[in-house]
């Protein structure tokens, strides 16, 4: 065994240990409190001139009111309305936000502190144009959509606040130069890492062993829907996609790295251009952000993954870009292609009610994470 993989095996083991103690004590405040408590909701300015997080205290009720900006220390690509063509390019997780500097090839590293936030940290992402990050424990892997897309890996060293890239870690899409890579994100149970090509209607699923290193390729899976966009994965273990072409939402069981199990196929949503997609925590609902109709559709998913169509406009907004929902699944925040976040509390039917809006994002704005 080498020195690299000693100290990186060790490395993971600490970590690990520690982020388990920093997930317990969450679940344990999560199932004793009824209500969302005050929290934070982040935008990435994705600003080519230089890339910065604008930093929104939450109050107890919802209402967001801007705090601060933050820079990454690189640098973003915003151009229109939808720069990145991506879901995940602002991340939190145990304590630290991940941004991605798609106009300088590397990956930020924040400590969360409430409303503030302090740089750790920024590494090489591996590749050209980092657009999604996604992490599990002590691990993280970048998407880059640019020049020949690729995965790579990172360990995050949660006691010496600071990302250690994996050597060797650099795994290809299915699709080659043609991916057009959305998002990447790990299921939240099990071994598995998904990745969702725009260009070649598949979705990829890779195995990732406790070192932290992904499978050499990636097992690729034809898309029940056009173009494969955003997603986010249940405990469960069912991956709900967004299907921005056919204007439509797929589910999926993640069975293993291998085989990825259609449940409902395409459902239409009636809808334009439903890009973006999240899940509440406890796995009962889903909402798309659709940016050709001006619209949020909400789905309702079954326990045995199945999901079915509630309301195609549960809530309108000026061209949803991006979204997010806080910590407890209370509420869901929408970057609007008008500049705002605007805001909704999600009531236990999944209906949405409006909490009001900020405004003063940049054009160009890629990104949001909530808690």
């Amino acid at each position: 065994m080498s020195f690299i993989t000693c100290r990186l095996t060790f490395l993971l083991r600490i970590i690990a240990f520690a982020t388990a103690l920093g997930f317990a004590s969450i679940s344990i405040a999560q199932a004793d409190s009824e209500v969302d408590p005050p929290g934070a909701v982040y935008v990435l300015s994705n600003q080519p001139s230089g890339n910065s997080v604008l930093v929104y205290s939450r109050a107890a009720n919802g209402i967001l009111n801007y705090e601060a900006t933050y820079s990454t220390g690189g640098k973003g690509a915003g151009t229109g309305a939808d720069p990145l063509g991506s879901q995940g390019s602002l991340t939190l997780a145990a304590g630290f936000l991940f941004a991605v500097n798609p106009g300088s090839n590397d990956v930020s590293l924040f400590a969360v502190d409430g409303s503030k936030l302090t740089l750790l940290d920024r590494k090489p992402s591996g590749g050209q144009m980092p657009v999604s990050v996604t992490v599990k424990g002590p691990i993280a892997y970048v998407l880059n959509a640019g020049g020949t897309p690729n995965i790579n890996g990172f360990i995050v060293d949660a006691l010496g606040k600071r990302l250690v890239p994996l050597p060797g870690s650099q795994r290809p899409l299915a699709g080659g130069n043609s991916a057009q890579p959305a998002q990447v994100k790990f299921a939240p149970e099990g071994n598995e890492l998904l990745v969702t090509e725009k260009g070649t209607q598949l979705i990829d699923t890779y195995y990732v062993g406790f070192t932290g290193y992904a499978s050499k390729t990636p097992t690729p899976h034809a898309s029940n829907g056009v173009t494969p966009f955003g997603f986010s994965i249940t405990t469960r273990g069912y991956a709900i996609v967004s299907e921005a072409g056919s204007g439509s939402v797929s589910s999926y069981e993640v069975e293993d790295s291998k085989h990825l199990t259609s449940i409902s196929a395409a459902i239409p949503l009636g809808q334009s251009a439903p890009c973006w997609l999240v899940t509440t925590g406890d796995g009962r609902f889903a909402y798309t952000a659709n940016a050709g109709s001006d619209s949020i559709s909400s789905l309702r998913i079954a326990a045995d993954g199945t999901v079915r169509l509630l309301n195609p406009t549960a809530g309108t907004l000026s061209a949803p870009l991006d979204m997010a929902l806080s910590g407890h699944s209370k509420f869901l925040y929408v970057r609007e292609g008008n500049g705002a976040v605007g805001g909704f509390r999600v009531m236990p039917d999944g209906t949405l009610e409006p909490v009001g809006s900020v405004t003063g994002v940049p054009p160009g704005a890629q990104g949001i994470a909530a808690r």
